[in-house]
């Protein structure tokens, strides 16, 4: 990883756009509808240093000269800099966005192919629902009443996750944050236990041919069961924090007790499946879900 992304709260914070034009209007046009005070400044204003007072991020537009004199005043406000189109005089990139609200996802590339990240993002707009923003504004509202209600961080996680298959959740993606608010409640006075299940992952394979479902269950997974052979592109997929169990240590057993204990589980799939798995874990009443077949 040759840069660190990382998100910046607006609420409260200044933002300047320095320069005029098509670049630095697209800038300005980022923090259309944030909470950010947006200043802009153009001519020698920019070249002096309290024009960025208590900035957090400066953005600069503009020929060789402008841009050089605007970076070194905004540095001196201690601000941030973006120089558009020049990632050597930026202290950050800006990423290409998909913005849903309190959703936010960003595609960089360290400055160097803006388009490529173009591409990539249109490709992850597909995927994130215009309500998702909703979805993660209903779980910001009721954060301190889950972590007061449900402690244990595996059961918390697992109850978090079926909220965002929920009724709940439906409602908020549809705008009614009213009966979203009154189903999560309900779910959380419910007690906000939350059944675990395994899954059965292709482990080999493109990625990308992955059904949605299967990209998700990697997504939601608090263990992996990771044999040899798994392609490195899937495993990517998983999220970081996930622990790792080789086969040997996720015998049925062992399957069945972590699922009756809240946990999700992804088993990686290299060779054939083991109807004796599958027969041991219906038998034991474990919800399974096998999501090996590539979309056609």
């Amino acid at each position: 990883m040759d840069v660190f992304p990382a998100y910046f709260p607006l609420a409260g914070r200044k933002v300047v756009i320095a320069g005029a034009g098509e670049a630095a209007d697209a800038k300005a046009r980022l923090f259309d509808g944030s909470p950010a005070t947006l200043v802009r400044v153009e001519g020698p204003t920019a070249f002096l240093p309290g024009s960025y007072s208590g900035a957090t991020l400066a953005f600069i537009a503009g020929d060789e000269l402008f841009v050089q004199a605007a970076a070194g005043a905004a540095r001196a406000a201690r601000a941030l800099v973006n120089v558009v189109d020049h990632p050597a005089l930026s202290d950050f990139h800006t990423p290409a966005l998909v913005d849903r609200g309190e959703v936010v996802a960003a595609v960089g590339t360290a400055g160097s192919a803006p388009l490529l990240a173009s591409l990539i993002r249109n490709a992850i707009e597909t995927r994130i629902p215009e309500g998702a923003g909703k979805v993660a504004a209903l779980l910001r509202r009721n954060q301190a009443a889950v972590r007061e209600a449900i402690p244990d961080l595996t059961q918390r996680r697992a109850f978090l996750r079926d909220m965002l298959a929920s009724p709940a959740a439906d409602a908020a993606m549809a705008g009614d944050m009213a009966s979203a608010d009154r189903l999560f409640g309900a779910a959380l006075a419910n007690g906000g236990k939350a059944p675990g299940r395994v899954r059965f992952v292709a482990g080999r394979g493109a990625a990308d041919l992955l059904t949605l479902r299967a990209s998700r269950a990697l997504a939601e997974a608090d263990l992996l069961v990771i044999p040899d052979g798994v392609e490195p592109g899937i495993l990517a997929m998983a999220r970081r924090d996930a622990g790792r169990l080789t086969p040997g240590e996720a015998e049925p057993e062992s399957l069945i007790a972590l699922a009756r204990a809240g946990r999700q589980v992804v088993r990686l799939v290299t060779g054939p499946l083991d109807p004796g798995d599958l027969k041991a874990l219906a038998e034991a009443g474990v919800p399974v879900e096998v999501l090996l077949a590539a979309p056609s």
